[in-house]
């Protein structure tokens, strides 16, 4: 049975995580590198899931402080500066956390998207079929007619500019970035902040992004994700990938099964003074 040492597990992140202080990111260009490197993150870390995030990566793993002078918040100013350069995919699609995709691995993560043909009318058919709610249909439908617009003008547009309409636009808004519909793509001067997020369709603001994805096969998308989040990680149960990409367990099983038969994942793994199987990575056995 595979035995996981849990200080070879933990050197392991140190360096996938860029925990370790030498790794640290210093720069924009060292962030982006980050992201094309681990092929997706978490912005923030979460408390209850184990992913890398750029935060973690560059002040090293301690708490998000509420202070705006933290030196740990240019973080905020790097993604914010970004967003505008499509050097990765940002948005709100892993866990229901803002997180960075790599270019690299976008067009994995659209192919299990329900964007299955023509995305100026697909999200029509998910409408009728009471999978889209009407608040999400409005905004998407906003940003299809006028453009790229922010915050403040797309509630305008949507007719969701009402206080009371306030959780059922942020609502929509999740539910289109889960979907890979629609994204944030720069900063505006708008509110009463000063500060609001432009957004625009996925697949007007990354133009290449259908064709890149149509040949990629859903089990294809699944066993390539799942062998991505496994390298950075390098333990996992298969309940923490669950709880990651929310697919269904069928589906995550067979990935799981075919890695563990092209000998990329090993299964049964215990990990000391922990329950439960784990998967690993071949590299990590002691």
């Amino acid at each position: 049975m595979p035995f996981i040492h849990a200080e070879i597990l933990s050197a392991y992140r140190c360096q996938t995580f860029r925990i370790a202080p030498h790794l640290q990111l210093k720069s924009e260009e060292e962030a982006v590198e980050f992201v094309n490197q681990s092929g997706f993150i978490f912005f923030w870390p979460a408390s209850n899931l184990v992913l890398p995030s750029l935060w973690t990566a560059t002040v090293g793993d301690r708490p998000v402080p509420d202070q705006h002078d933290d030196p740990g918040h240019i973080t905020w100013d790097w993604k914010d500066k970004l967003l505008s350069r499509k050097v990765w995919f940002y948005g709100r699609v892993l866990y229901q956390r803002n997180a960075m995709i790599s270019l690299k691995d976008l067009p994995y993560f659209y192919a299990l998207s329900p964007n299955f043909g023509d995305p100026e009318y697909d999200y029509l058919d998910q409408y009728q079929a009471g999978q889209l709610p009407m608040e999400a249909k409005n905004v998407y439908e906003a940003l299809l007619r006028e453009g790229p617009l922010d915050t403040i003008h797309l509630k305008q547009s949507a007719h969701l500019s009402s206080q009371e309409s306030e959780g059922r636009f942020n609502k929509a808004l999740n539910i289109l970035q889960m979907q890979f519909r629609i994204l944030p793509v720069g900063i505006a001067e708008a509110g009463s902040w000063r500060y609001a997020f432009i957004y625009d369709l996925v697949h007007r603001y990354f133009t290449n992004l259908i064709e890149e994805a149509h040949f990629i096969s859903e089990p294809t998308a699944q066993q390539y994700l799942i062998m991505e989040y496994m390298k950075m990680v390098g333990a996992a149960k298969v309940q923490d990938i669950l709880r990651l990409f929310r697919w269904r367990k069928q589906e995550v099983d067979k990935a799981v099964r075919n890695l563990i038969g092209q000998e990329i994942l090993i299964s049964g793994g215990k990990m000391e003074n922990q329950t439960g199987e784990w998967l690993v990575i071949p590299g990590l056995l002691g």
